[in-house]
């Protein structure tokens, strides 16, 4: 198993900043909130609540929720980056809460009220009470809820990928979706490190302020201090440190992967992939000029970001979205790559088990018997619907997994049905056939590169460069390329390698 180290430590460093930061947010918040709520029965109530409802909402959703919310603020004349640091930051914070706060409350209400009567009959005032005597006595179980936020929200801290923040989780993502098992082993790895080193750190501070030993919590304190005045200081280094570097999306799968890179490439500038991104998240990022290019498909946007329900040419279709982009959210189309990745039904060959079907409307009274499995968008989106009311589709169980896991559960006959990428090479590879749209079920998805509409005026040479893309990739080349990361195991940095550029020998 090799080791990216220096790309390791970056983002083990990213990952620290991002779950500092919620941390000392979470800590601001709850800390206080918690003295004053285990005085005020009905705040302590209301705040509990809140943070358990906040508990109960998945990690990756409550991430990906502080996307839209961030973007909403630009309404009122409040631009917020919408994805990247920020909405990870966020959601993490909220994350943190619930144990803090609740060891708060909880280890200042069990100090004995004798203690307390005792402080008022020395003369102490209320707030001598609280600093010299309850928050010591509480402190043990303070710290035992700061633990276990910090455990938490360093692992939680991997789910900010999606959204557009680097941390451990762009090994674990990409190596999921890759297959390299030794990335995601070692951003686990890395996480799980991360997170045991600052809870030893913290128990070490408490331990040694406890029995007052002072070698034992000095230097985990320093230690500690110098962590967070890092997390703090880090952000504000970057300042002014030159020219950004040009923001590149990537949607959760291989070809996205490929693609970004192909594109960075070709941009001969300093430029930073974002990956795993959803198709809404990045849409919307690019909308907001938080990204500045992607590649997209004309399809996705004409049933998921246009709504339409419709089918049309491929020219009228394509028309049609291009003067969407441009007029509704001034975006443009700086390359139609020539390929076409279509979401399509595959099945295992007939004489592998598979049902001896070539077209989705001989699937269509089959499907009561078998299982589909879709990838996380597939059954929300619009094309699912007109595949299921065009040919009649009712399958027995539909199931959302991964991407990369799709053809592994096929070729172990654990579903019937997948929705593929037509311009995947594991089709080829799992032996799988691709079910003919013979009622035109699903409308065309020819790759095009978008931009930001203000970043691509301010960048005119950049821009024309990548123009060179026009048609550059076909869809047996895709195919290939595809295959490279998800067959050969190269990285999609080495796999984009092979496309051509008019510019390279």
């Amino acid at each position: 198993m090799s080791v990216d180290w220096p790309r390791l430590l970056t983002l083990t460093l990213a990952h620290l900043k991002l779950s500092l930061w919620a941390l000392m947010l979470g800590a601001a918040i709850s800390l206080p909130l918690g003295v004053l709520a285990a005085r005020r029965p009905a705040l302590e109530r209301a705040a509990l609540a809140f943070a358990s409802v906040i508990q109960t909402i998945p990690g990756l959703a409550l991430l990906a929720i502080m996307v839209p919310a961030l973007a909403a603020f630009s309404a009122i004349g409040l631009e917020l980056p919408s994805i990247g640091a920020l909405p990870a930051v966020l959601g993490l914070t909220l994350y943190s809460l619930l144990p803090m706060l609740r060891n708060t409350v909880v280890g200042l209400s069990e100090v004995d009220p004798s203690v307390r009567r005792a402080a008022l009959g020395v003369g102490m005032t209320p707030g001598q009470k609280l600093r010299l005597v309850e928050l010591p006595l509480a402190m043990p179980v303070i710290v035992a809820g700061l633990r276990t936020a910090t455990v938490w929200t360093v692992g939680m801290a991997t789910l900010a990928t999606p959204v557009g923040a680097s941390s451990l989780g762009d090994l674990i993502f990409g190596g999921l979706q890759t297959r390299d098992h030794g990335a995601v082993l070692a951003g686990c790895l890395a996480s799980a490190a991360l997170a045991l080193a600052l809870d030893g750190l913290i128990r070490a501070v408490e331990r040694g302020a406890r029995t007052r030993t002072r070698v034992l919590w000095a230097p985990a304190a320093t230690i500690l201090g110098a962590l967070c005045l890092y997390a703090l200081v880090a952000p504000l280094l970057s300042v002014g440190s030159g020219a950004r570097p040009v923001r590149i999306g990537a949607k959760p799968f291989t070809e996205q992967y490929v693609l970004a890179e192909i594109v960075a490439r070709r941009a001969r500038t300093e430029t930073r992939v974002m990956r795993s991104l959803g198709s809404n998240v990045a849409f919307d990022a690019l909308v907001a000029g938080d990204l500045d290019l992607y590649v997209e498909y004309t399809g996705t946007v004409w049933t998921s970001m246009m709504g339409r329900e419709d089918r049309a040419p491929r020219a009228e279709l394509s028309a049609a979205v291009e003067a969407w982009l441009r007029d509704a959210h001034d975006v443009e189309i700086v390359a139609r790559l020539g390929f076409e990745n279509a979401y399509a039904l595959a099945v295992r060959a007939p004489a592998d088990g598979g049902p001896p079907v070539t077209r989705i409307s001989e699937l269509a009274p089959l499907s009561p018997r078998l299982t589909v499995a879709g990838d996380y968008e597939l059954f929300g989106r619009g094309e699912w619907r007109s595949l299921e009311d065009t040919y009649g589709l009712s399958f027995a169980e539909e199931r959302t997994m991964d991407p990369t896991l799709l053809y592994e559960a096929i070729d172990a006959r654990q579903v019937d049905v997948i929705g593929a990428y037509t311009t995947d090479g594991r089709i080829a590879a799992y032996d799988l056939r691709v079910l003919e749209d013979d009622r035109g079920a699903i409308p065309p998805y020819d790759a095009i590169l978008v931009a930001n509409g203000a970043f691509a005026r301010a960048h005119p040479a950049l821009i024309e460069r990548l123009r060179a893309l026009e048609g550059a990739i076909d869809d047996d080349l895709m195919r290939d390329l595809n295959r490279r990361v998800d067959e050969a195991g190269e990285p999609p940095e080495q796999a984009a390698r092979a496309a051509p550029d008019p510019d390279l020998p």
